[in-house]
């Protein structure tokens, strides 16, 4: 199945330039759809923020309204939620919730929090996605240069028959018009996003490179080869992968790299591991990830800072610090 794509020319400005924005959070995808939007003409911007958030002084230096949420929701049309997902089930009850009015719309970025049930918004008021696709400052440096990123964008609910309008007008106040807002669904986005950051991007890459990396080490081979060899150059061929598509890329490396590709491999991701995919597919589609998620951030983050603080320091990291003073050295 093919997603609908839009463009710049399938989506009007007017629509959200001509809204109240509320947006809650100024973190990385907060600070750039905020500045994003106001570039795009949308003059009746406001953020909120905690009392004592970090970012507050930085929202005013901006040039943006500071304001609690609950004032915010109350003046809105449009509310952008750019918190964390673990923070949405309290935020939303407690504080957006009880001011929320009919036709108002929520948009999210990420959708966790509405696909798995941790907030239920009320049947009168509009729900999106809109769903950039990149790193809050990198978003912003492409917008600055002309250009846009990909976007997954759905409508959840349509209360008020003018959510995908607004949905779209506000992605491409982001610049994602200029490169394509795919339409898709929230248990889409959400689940895949989940699956790829624990399978791919973030879990599986992690686990692949230091057991890679301590591989080499114990067999006795120098730290620093090792790790050009399993971290440094990772960067490289992804570039390469993300620039030419898989075939194009493997057309650019060695026959030496290709071929010990095709033959090792499906040794490394094998059957087991794809068991193993499975199961975290389930884990994710159930809930249970979420459920885990969600308990421990009520608990206090207490399994999380466990294993962050376990992560710290790590023989990889002294290594590339090290490799890091020996191009310092090559300034003096």
């Amino acid at each position: 199945m093919t997603l609908p794509v839009y463009y710049d020319r399938d989506c009007d400005l007017a629509v959200i330039r001509g809204k109240r924005l509320l947006v809650i959070g100024y973190g990385s995808q907060g600070r750039t759809q905020a500045l994003n939007a106001r570039d795009s003409g949308v003059r009746d911007i406001r953020v909120a923020l905690r009392p004592d958030s970090a970012t507050r002084n930085k929202a005013a230096a901006d040039g943006f309204e500071v304001v609690t949420v609950e004032d915010g929701v109350r003046w809105a049309e449009v509310i952008v939620v750019l918190t964390s997902d673990e923070a949405h089930q309290a935020l939303l009850r407690d504080q957006v919730g009880p001011n929320l009015r009919a036709g108002q719309a929520l948009i999210f970025a990420h959708g966790l929090s509405v696909n798995f049930g941790l907030v239920t918004p009320p049947a009168d008021v509009d729900v999106l996605l809109v769903s950039p696709k990149g790193i809050g400052p990198r978003i912003r440096d492409i917008y600055e240069a002309g250009e846009g990123v990909f976007c997954l964008f759905a409508v959840q609910q349509d209360a008020t028959g003018y959510a995908k309008a607004i949905g779209l007008s506000f992605a491409a106040a982001l610049g994602c018009g200029r490169k394509g807002i795919l339409e898709t669904t929230m248990k889409a986005e959400c689940e895949s996003d989940l699956f790829g950051e624990q399978v791919v991007l973030c879990g599986g890459t992690r686990e692949l490179v230091t057991t890679a990396f301590e591989t080499l080490v114990a067999a006795g081979y120098p730290r620093e080869v090792a790790w050009f060899e399993t971290c440094y150059e990772l960067k490289l061929v992804v570039d390469l992968l993300w620039e030419r598509g898989m075939s194009g890329g493997f057309e650019k490396i060695s026959n030496t790299a290709e071929y010990g590709a095709y033959l090792t491999g499906p040794r490394i991701i094998g059957e087991a591991s794809k068991a193993a995919m499975d199961a975290v597919l389930k884990d994710v589609q159930s809930g249970d990830f979420v459920r885990a998620l969600m308990a421990d951030y009520d608990a206090g983050a207490v399994d999380l800072k466990r294993r962050r603080a376990a992560l710290a320091d790590n023989a990889l990291d002294q290594t590339k610090r090290y490799l890091d003073g020996v191009a310092d050295s090559a300034k003096l």
